[in-house]
């Protein structure tokens, strides 16, 4: 699973992650840290453009994204579950700054977050069902 998350990120990623409406790698598609892209998000009907790296990369347990013009953080942990051949899959989205005028809504905000981390957890493992590598 770390391979098709991981080491191919940049060709997976929109994949998984619907609500992208564009991608583009700015450093090829390999993946190291460093490694850079950009993407259009719909959020609320709304494009949103961001910049991000990879800023951690410890194959095959972990993959950092971190926002270069965005305060947030995306993290996928990779562990193997003893006696079985299956891999346990943890992501986690943080916003690492709130702005002040946002915080009046920040359980709705935790609340949109963690539901967009179900989804990106569920398409991943749909994904990676279909094409295992």
């Amino acid at each position: 699973m770390f391979c098709f998350v991981g080491e191919n990120f940049f060709d997976n990623y929109p994949k998984w992650a619907l609500e992208v409406s564009e991608f583009k790698p700015l450093t090829g598609t390999a993946v190291f840290v460093g490694a850079k892209a950009q993407q259009i998000r719909s959020e609320q009907g709304q494009p949103v453009e961001s910049i991000f790296e990879v800023s951690e990369l410890e194959p095959p347990q972990k993959v950092t994204l971190r926002g270069v013009d965005a305060p947030f953080r995306n993290t996928y942990k990779f562990s193997s579950l003893q006696n079985q051949d299956l891999t346990e899959l943890e992501f986690s989205f943080e916003i690492l700054e709130l702005e002040l005028f946002m915080r009046p809504f920040e359980k709705l905000i935790r609340m949109a977050i963690e539901e967009g981390a179900e989804n990106t957890v569920t398409n991943i493992k749909n994904l990676f069902a279909d094409n295992p590598q």
